[in-house]
């Protein structure tokens, strides 16, 4: 059975608690989770080379129907977009080793979707989120 209005707490862009820290560069979403400044994650976002490929997965987000998924290619992988039911979408992440869900409304999901566009440029301030990553990604093994 699939409920049509979701009750759980959701990533939304006029919520009074500031969850978004940034996007940097690379199209990753500097997220602190449920607005929690002590616990920042950094999710994968839309990165795409041509505004043909930025419309394109614009508009396949906006035919998902609720339990629809989509996969969004990056160039170092990919990330999952589910539709949960009409105002509620998820992007799988990890938190602390644990396999989580980042809950969005409709209207937050599709503005960060759009910053994929070949021409949008980070704030200045964001940059410095892209060095964090890239740090980070020399932490982790070269193999598996």
């Amino acid at each position: 059975m699939t409920q049509t209005f979701i009750v759980a707490p959701r990533y939304i862009l006029d919520d009074e608690s500031v969850w978004l820290e940034g996007i940097d560069p690379s199209r990753h979403y500097w997220l602190f989770i449920n607005g929690d400044r002590k616990l920042r994650v950094a999710i994968p976002g839309l990165y795409v080379s041509s505004f043909e490929e930025l419309k394109e997965n614009i508009l396949g987000f906006r035919n998902l129907k609720p339990q629809e998924k989509m996969e969004i290619k990056r160039i170092s992988g990919s990330f999952i977009l589910h539709c949960v039911s009409s105002n509620c979408y998820a992007i799988e992440g990890k938190v602390a080793g644990a396999e989580v869900w980042h809950l969005f409304d409709r209207e937050s999901i599709e503005s960060l979707l759009m910053t994929g566009h070949p021409d949008w440029v980070s704030a200045p301030e964001h940059i410095e989120l892209g060095r964090r990553h890239l740090a980070n990604s020399f932490k982790q093994p070269a193999y598996t």
